[in-house]
């Protein structure tokens, strides 16, 4: 049955855990390209409290295990993790360090476009930071997450946010509510760099928020440049934004680079019954119920 945050988990016997909350983007533009080839983005970014949770733990010799919904994915090809590349990237920063024990619970669909593989990474290193009791200039460790990958960056932070170029470019969006809201993908892979191809258009209008105390008003005049090249590679984010909508969503759109669309409920109560009604309607699919962090928290 979907729950609304992180339940108990196996990581919790560890010397240090950390949740790897789920990035979504409530806006993404995209607003033009640079020459080596990345794109330049404005995104309203928030994260909700259902995400992966990691252990960290001091081993005789460097361990990894994985648990999970989506565990068998990672473990397919785990020299791809960026947990790992995390570790080791931290350990040379650092000098050194110990070997270590790290278990993912892994929650979140691969490559589904709410930032499930970055923010493992960035906490990869808060936990490792903790777990090693390294202090490092604020500015070497987001050297080091943006070196993952842009979104580390964000994911790092974990709090309401507008980013800006690549996503290293960071501003706290502190009056930014909590959201109800249901998370939905028809677990089909996605190709960022395919969606990004099927984009006519890189120099789009930048994001500008109304000036409103009501943020849904807000939101609703931005976009996701990518959802309408997302949505002619995978029919079925049309169709599961649709089945949101069907159960009551105040709004939906797809996060990132999909496939995972979100749908904005009036209440925590209504977001639940909705991720039991469509979990029921399509078994094979993914439907999660959760709250976002409210901003300046």
């Amino acid at each position: 049955m979907p729950d609304m945050g992180m339940p108990t988990s196996v990581t919790d016997d560890f010397a240090v855990a950390e949740d790897a909350c789920a990035k979504i983007n409530l806006a993404l533009h995209v607003t033009g390209q640079r020459a080596d080839g990345y794109h330049l983005l404005e995104m309203l970014v928030t994260f909700a409290r259902h995400g992966d949770r990691l252990g960290f733990a001091p081993a005789d010799a460097d361990d990894f295990t994985l648990s999970g919904q989506f565990a068998d994915v990672l473990a397919e090809d785990p020299g791809t993790n960026l947990v790992l590349k995390a570790r080791d990237l931290l350990r040379e920063a650092a000098g050194g360090a110990p070997p270590v024990r790290i278990h993912l619970e892994k929650n979140l669909p691969v490559a589904s476009g709410i930032g499930g593989g970055s923010a493992d990474a960035a906490a990869t290193l808060r936990g490792l930071l903790r777990l090693w009791g390294v202090t490092l200039p604020s500015e070497t460790v987001a050297g080091l997450a943006l070196k993952l990958g842009a979104d580390v960056p964000m994911c790092l932070k974990s709090t309401p946010l507008i980013a800006r170029g690549i996503g290293e470019k960071i501003e706290t969006a502190d009056t930014l509510p909590s959201f109800a809201m249901v998370l939905a993908n028809p677990l089909k892979g996605v190709s960022t760099p395919e969606i990004f191809r099927r984009l006519v258009t890189k120099n789009n209008p930048p994001l500008v928020l109304k000036k409103t105390p009501h943020w849904m008003e807000a939101i609703r005049t931005t976009r996701n440049d990518l959802e309408m090249p997302a949505r002619e590679l995978v029919p079925e984010i049309a169709e599961i934004s649709n089945m949101l909508a069907a159960e009551g969503a105040l709004f939906t759109r797809m996060s990132g680079s999909g496939a995972t669309c979100f749908g904005i409920f009036e209440t925590p109560v209504a977001a639940l019954r909705a991720a039991e009604r469509l979990h029921a309607a399509r078994p094979d699919w993914y439907f999660q119920s959760t709250e976002t962090f409210a901003g300046g928290a």
